[in-house]
């Protein structure tokens, strides 16, 4: 009698702010309806030990012998998380190369030798669009990536269009906008200010931050993101088209309203404890976007948090 085959995930950048959530979500509610035999979690470093049923690899990810050994055995599906962030990458061109674009590379030629095509979910970003401006973004806005790192994104994205499209894998690229609520002071990140006010405001601590009470942004809590990267595994790359990309929806926001439904979420008023400090470059990168319009992927399953209520409630409960 036929064993029916083991439910096995690859996840990369395993130990980062997505990555984490992702793999609790995995243990406890499986894949696509099956449950997981073994998630294969590769990081740089792990700040815990494996919980059963978590195989952890320890390393980068453009280290070709240890990502040849997290794919040596069947894989049903793949999340590609592991990135350097943009100013990481922009200062460091040749590591940001490495990490996020020739790991890319080297797990496609890993991946189309597997027995059967995983799912490859990738997580692409927002940053491929470049500096945002105009009246909306929409799914059919061109790309036009002005840093390294959207430029490596961009290219990812067609790499893993034409490996789908060759059969090797099937893959989807979700552009993922600012995820919150990252925990700690977010070193090392200009966005850091729009995880900071749910953690900060939440304990009544007062905040500076560097844009506008009505700078806009584009919202996503991780729960929301985790579900979405999750609903990108049960797509059909055909049922999209090429180039088999998706931009995740977000709540269009103000900071003034974040600001307000952490306070209602919270039992307080929380605006007397935010000082606005608008620094010009942080405004026009972080808190100038304009609305956001994603139909074609709300159709296909994916979603924002509905409200900023919800948002408020649910960024810091991952």
């Amino acid at each position: 009698m036929a064993t029916e085959p083991r439910t096995r995930v690859l996840v990369t950048g395993a130990d980062g702010f997505v990555g984490r959530a992702l793999v609790r979500r995995l243990l406890a509610d499986g894949l696509n309806g099956s449950t997981v035999d073994e998630i294969v979690a590769l990081d740089i470093r792990f700040e815990h030990g494996a919980p059963e049923g978590v195989r952890q690899y320890v390393g980068s990810v453009d280290d070709s012998a240890l990502l040849s050994e997290a794919c040596r055995d069947p894989l049903t599906a793949v999340f590609h998380l592991a990135s350097l962030p943009g100013g990481a990458a922009e200062q460091d061109f040749e590591l940001g190369r490495r990490i996020n674009l020739d790991a890319t590379v080297l797990l496609l030629d890993l991946l189309r030798t597997q027995p059967s095509p995983p799912r490859l979910v990738f997580a692409s970003s927002i940053a491929v669009y470049g500096e945002l401006a105009g009246e909306r973004v929409d799914e059919s806005t061109p790309p036009a990536p002005q840093l390294t790192y959207g430029a490596h994104k961009l290219a990812s994205e067609v790499l893993i269009a034409d490996a789908t499209r060759r059969g090797w894998v099937r893959g989807v690229s979700l552009r993922l906008p600012g995820i919150v609520a990252r925990p700690g002071d977010g070193a090392g990140l200009i966005s850091a200010f729009m995880s900071q006010l749910f953690w900060k405001l939440r304990a009544g601590q007062p905040l500076t931050v560097p844009v506008s009470a009505d700078g806009t942004g584009w919202w996503l809590s991780v729960g929301a993101c985790v579900d979405n990267l999750l609903r990108g595994a049960a797509i059909d790359p055909e049922a999209i088209g090429p180039p088999c990309v998706l931009i995740m929806p977000a709540l269009h926001l103000s900071v003034a309203q974040v600001v307000d439904a952490i306070g209602k979420a919270s039992g307080f008023n929380a605006e007397p404890l935010v000082t606005y400090a608008p620094d010009a470059a942080v405004q026009r990168l972080f808190a100038s976007y304009p609305p956001l319009s994603t139909p074609r992927a709300e159709a296909l399953g994916l979603y924002h948090d509905g409200s900023a209520e919800f948002l408020a409630r649910r960024a810091t409960s991952n």
